[in-house]
């Protein structure tokens, strides 16, 4: 997939690696552009920007695939995080890390084309059924089961399913998980811990039933 933008009247074509599901594991979470980078693409350098989109677009990807579960969404809601971060850019202060700013704009930009995509859900997104049993590992023990596990992360609420991945996956605290998704820190802390005890409650009915 190509994107082509235009930087400050030059052509920009940074290109992103094909739609693939990502796979868990890593995410280089402390592995941040270094400092002149992100001020050359501020000031229209055009490599720079490239260099800053392939860096984060694995984790971008992560995000993307995660919240929306559709390859085409997920490539069209790149392209806009892409062009989204081109402008804003400019303005970007650092007063968090780039990674994380551009980790709100993905998640920001997920959500919303998922709310075109669906109706609102009338239930409080953070209403979720009491889990009835839960495992005593974490739900990142379970990763080596990658479909089982997306499957369930599949029934999550969106909100719910970007808490989790933020700071299960991608390691974020609550303060910076909640800033990422715009919400109070307890608020993230509570869909963190009520997607846990969902993932482990169907992870634990899954075992049960292949025994």
């Amino acid at each position: 997939m190509l994107l082509q933008v235009v930087h400050r009247g030059r052509s920009l074509a940074p290109t992103l690696v094909p739609s693939v599901t990502p796979p868990p594991g890593g995410t280089g979470l402390g592995d941040e552009v270094a400092p002149g980078v992100v001020a050359a693409a501020s000031e229209g350098d055009a490599r720079a920007f490239e260099t800053i989109l392939r860096h984060y677009d694995r984790r971008l990807r992560v995000i993307a695939d995660r919240i929306l579960d559709d390859r085409q969404a997920m490539d069209d809601a790149l392209q806009e995080v892409a062009i989204k971060a081109l402008r804003g850019l400019p303005s970007f202060r650092g007063d968090a890390p780039l990674g994380a700013w551009l980790c709100r704009i993905a998640t920001t930009t997920c959500l919303d084309h998922l709310r075109r995509r669906r109706p609102e859900d009338p239930t409080a997104p953070d209403e979720l059924p009491a889990a009835r049993s839960a495992l005593q590992q974490d739900p990142a023990d379970a990763l080596d089961d990658r479909e089982r596990l997306l499957a369930a992360l599949r029934t999550l609420p969106p909100g719910h399913r970007a808490a989790i991945v933020l700071v299960d996956q991608f390691g974020y605290d609550y303060r910076t998980a909640a800033e990422t998704l715009g919400v109070p820190v307890g608020t993230a802390a509570s869909r963190v811990a009520s997607a846990r005890a969902r993932l482990r409650a169907l992870l634990a009915a899954g075992e049960e039933v292949e025994r």
